[in-house]
This record gives C-alpha cells, structure tokens and sequence, in this order.
C-alpha cells in the first residue's frame, strides 16, 4: 500500500498518561493496577493510568471524588524533578529528528519533519521511530498524529491514544473532520460548543457548511472565521519552534492545598516560603529566571484569587521570590479569611545567562543568590533535607 503521509509533514507526539507512566516505570508490580498521581485526600489528580480512567478519573478531579470513583487504585505523590528531567530527554529525542519542535508542556509538542524525510524516510515512518526510540529510552509510551496542519494533527493523536498512530493525509481531512462533535476541534471549550449545539451547529461538518459570514454573525469575527478554518482543516501549518518550559514565554509554579483551611497567616506564609524555594530550585536547574511573580490562594469555597507583581530584574532567588509573594498575600488584606490553597508562579522566564543584574553601591560581594547555590549543591550531594530555612524545620 502507499504511505499516504508524504504529504502530511506536521506531527502532534502526546505521552500517554505522561505523569503515570514515569511514576509508575519502575514499579512493575503496578502494570496491572489503577494508579493515580496527586496530591493529598484534599488536591486534586494530576494524571491517572488507563484502568483509572476507566473507572472515571481525570487530571485535575479531586483526590475524594476519585478515591469514590476507584477506590482501589493506587495514589502515588507526583516527583517533579523525574518528570522534567524524563521530559527534557522526550524533547532531544523530538530534536534528533527536527529543529523544528514546538513543545506545548512537559509531555507534548509538534513536529515539523519535512526537512528529516530524506534521512528518516516517511512522516508515518518517522512517527514510529519516535514511538520506539522514546519507549527503547524512556520506557514510556506516547501517541502519534500524521496531518498536514496542526489541528488535525493534535486531533489524530487522541484518536491514536494509547500507543498508536493515526495519518489523516490532505485528501482524508473532511471524511475525518466532518462527522466528529464540534466539541472535539482543537480550542473549542464547553461554552463554545453548547453555544453551537443550541444554534443546531453539533458537529464539525455543520460548522464547515455553514457560511463563513454567518458564524462571524452568530459568534464573533475571529472566532467564526477561525472556526471555519479549523471544520476545513486548514489552520496553520507553520510552527513556532520552542524548547518547552524552559522558554522565555513559559513559567514555573508549584501550589499545595492544606490539609485543613485555615486562617492562620503565619501557616501560609511558612508554605508560600516553601513553594517559593521549590520553584526557585526549579527554575536553577533548568537555567532560567523570571520577572512577574504570581500569587495564586483559593478559599474554602473555591473561589479563586490570583495577584501579579513584575519586578525590575528576573531572577531566580528564593528570598526574592517568596518577599514578593509574601508581599502579594499581604496587600489582600483577608482579615482571617479561611484558606484551601496557595500557589507561587514565576512567569516571564529567560536564560539566566542573558540576565545581567544592576550591581549597587555597597552591596555585598556575595549574597542571597549564592546562598542559594551553595544550598543547591548540598541538596544534590546530600538530598532535599540535608539544608532548608529554619522556619520550615519541623519541631524534634
């Protein structure tokens, strides 16, 4: 049969149950068994396995929904460090094949192969070199998608989940598009699409149909024209190269929900000290530093809040980062307002090596930054205990 890929260059590469999978490599004795990566019994899932999912567990669920829905899984802590670092290794595999790789996070990213198919062979074939060189490797699986542009491509990796490989070549784009929920193309959200099911628009091949005019009419000039774009299938082709968390358009962050709400202000600045310090580590192992420091603190009736703060110069220091969200909290003045959740994020982020910082008079000659430095080279020889703030040792 011909490989009918020739002509469908972009790749969509999606880990299967990324977090699971990475958690759960080494355990074998959890093949065959639901597991669910996350937090306490008062957070929420960040990824299950597929037996999970099968029972109804899903990313961001809360742990005691999913513990009711599948009581018999495992729950294991997510291991931040071993996911980045399985992440980084995903991204090089992609970039021994392309320098094109725009990376959408940790476990995902688009490929443009076209310059790779006179080594590599075909697109269809490239796509399983990637799957077997990232699970030869890694010991993980990932999912693959064949199309010329980028929605359809994204589209046919889920249709290829688990393990699988799905081309939708330039003549097969309608007869895949048309009869799926409108629901399913790519940025369409929940309102979006019960807006279109109300206006009789249920699947993919009614948008295409309808007037182009009429769907700017009805929802909006971008949105109708972009619609119409993603029912045809032709979307962008063109794709941004990025190297996935690291860029300087991404951010790092880290959140913790307490184990009971409380109001207790010292309570929550010790954990934003904590959240900071860890994001901050984050963010030095990778080489990278941030100015727009975030504040994120959820109630006991979820509402959520989020405060920014943007400072002169990025940086990667814990003290900085945990004065400016300690300094965020501050400034809402709660008065005892009971709090589920804190979370610090630094966005903005830059290679540390581009960072130049504005040296003032009198300044010491070594400072917070290199404190911080030499904590990171005790933790890396000794563990994550061997040194922490004192305010965050807990009572013999």
């Amino acid at each position: 049969m011909t490989d009918q890929s020739w002509r469908a260059p972009i790749l969509h590469v999606d880990m299967d149950a990324f977090y699971a999978s990475v958690a759960t490599r080494d355990r074998p004795e959890l093949a065959d068994v639901p597991v669910i990566v996350g937090g306490g019994s008062r957070g929420v899932v960040l990824s299950a396995n597929y037996l999970a999912r099968k029972s109804g567990v899903r990313s961001a669920l809360p742990m005691t929904r999913a513990r009711r829905l599948c009581p018999h899984a495992v729950v294991i802590p997510p291991d931040f460090e071993t996911f980045g670092q399985v992440s980084a290794s995903v991204m090089e595999c992609f970039r021994r094949v392309t320098p094109i790789v725009e990376a959408l996070s940790l476990d995902e990213a688009f490929l443009d192969v076209r310059g790779a198919t006179r080594r590599l062979g075909s697109p269809a074939e490239i796509a399983e070199q990637v799957r077997t060189t990232i699970h030869d490797e890694q010991g993980i699986t990932c999912s693959v998608g064949v199309a010329a542009t980028v929605s359809v491509a994204k589209l046919a990796s889920r249709r290829a989940k688990p393990d699988g490989v799905v081309v939708v070549p330039p003549a097969q784009v309608t007869a895949f598009l048309h009869p799926l929920d409108v629901g399913e193309l790519w940025g369409v959200g929940e309102k979006t699409r019960d807006m279109l099911h109300r206006l009789g628009l249920v699947t993919v091949g009614d948008v295409a149909h309808t007037p182009v005019q009429t769907l700017q009419r009805v929802v909006g000039h971008q949105l109708g024209g972009h619609l119409h774009d993603l029912a045809w299938g032709t979307d962008r082709r063109a794709l941004t190269p990025r190297a996935g968390p690291h860029e300087p358009d991404r951010s790092m962050g880290a959140d913790e929900t307490f184990a009971r709400d409380t109001d207790d202000p010292e309570v929550i600045r010790r954990e934003l000290l904590r959240l900071s310090s860890r994001v901050a580590t984050r963010m030095r192992t990778a080489g990278v530093a941030g100015r727009t420091v975030t504040l994120k603190v959820r109630f006991a009736d979820f509402t959520t809040l989020t405060r920014s703060r943007t400072l002169p110069e990025a940086t990667d220091v814990t003290v900085e980062i945990h004065h400016t969200a300690t300094s965020l909290f501050d400034a809402l003045g709660l008065q005892r307002a009971r709090l589920r959740l804190v979370g610090v994020r630094v966005e903005g982020l830059v290679p540390r090596e581009t960072v130049h910082r504005q040296l003032v008079l009198g300044e010491r000659d070594h400072g917070w930054a290199d404190a911080d430095r030499a904590v990171d080279r005790a933790t890396r020889r000794f563990g994550n205990a061997a040194v922490r703030p004192a305010s965050l040792l807990r009572p013999a």
